[in-house]
């Protein structure tokens, strides 16, 4: 009976070392290289004054070279990650955009 435990242990062992193990297809997957992904405020510094909208969002990524950008309101909830890469566009009440910030 001992002889069959230790057979089904070395099994079980190599079943789960098996999934431990990686093939060459995966190492020879290219490596992407993001480039420049920092946010820099002061290219987005024209949007405040501005009403949001959209295209406004838009054009403010890509001058203060954001991957992602938001528009967030005065009473909007929001989550504490900084993000170096996201440009957010603060706006009041009324739409009107009174901040310009990375994070």
């Amino acid at each position: 009976m001992s002889w069959k435990l230790a057979s089904l242990g070395s099994l079980l062992a190599v079943v789960v070392l098996s999934g431990c193990s990686s093939t060459q297809e995966a190492a020879k997957e290219p490596v992407v290289d993001a480039g420049h992904t920092r946010c820099d405020a002061k290219g987005a510094d024209f949007a405040i004054g501005q009403k949001a909208s959209s295209s406004l969002l838009e054009q403010a990524r890509v001058k203060a070279g954001a991957q992602t950008a938001r528009i967030l309101g005065p009473h909007d909830m929001i989550t504490l990650e900084y993000r170096s890469d996201r440009l957010n566009l603060n706006a009041d009440d009324s739409g009107v955009i009174t901040r310009v910030n990375c994070g």
